[in-house]
């Protein structure tokens, strides 16, 4: 009897997990926000649309740093970017990117680092 518990317990799990490819997503999701400088970059967008001038001022990093950061980002489609002119203003890509950010906020600062 314990057996077939253990089957249908294994068969409830296994259809509650979703499928290798949004695992990976998130995975590269994570790695992304795993650099300290992508949080920056990120958090500076949570507070609105940017161009890398800007962002490199707020991060006080090179303009071509942060446009390599931009770019896995962007590949990841965690940023979005919006020509005017002769300048690019980048932004989050939705509202989740932002609500990942502020949770995981609220836990380091509860928690610690």
């Amino acid at each position: 009897m314990g057996t077939s518990i253990n089957c249908i317990c294994k068969n409830n799990i296994a259809s509650a997990l979703k499928s290798r490819d949004v695992f990976a997503g998130l995975a590269e999701t994570f790695q992304a926000l795993g650099d300290c400088s992508r949080v920056r970059i990120v958090w500076a967008l949570s507070k609105g649309e940017r161009s890398v001038g800007d962002i490199a001022r707020l991060v006080d990093m090179s303009q071509p740093c942060v446009s390599h950061h931009l770019r896995t980002l962007r590949n990841l489609r965690l940023v979005k970017a919006k020509r005017e002119g002769r300048t690019v203003f980048y932004s989050l890509d939705d509202g989740h990117i932002e609500n990942i950010l502020k949770e995981c906020v609220r836990h380091v600062e509860a928690h610690g680092s």
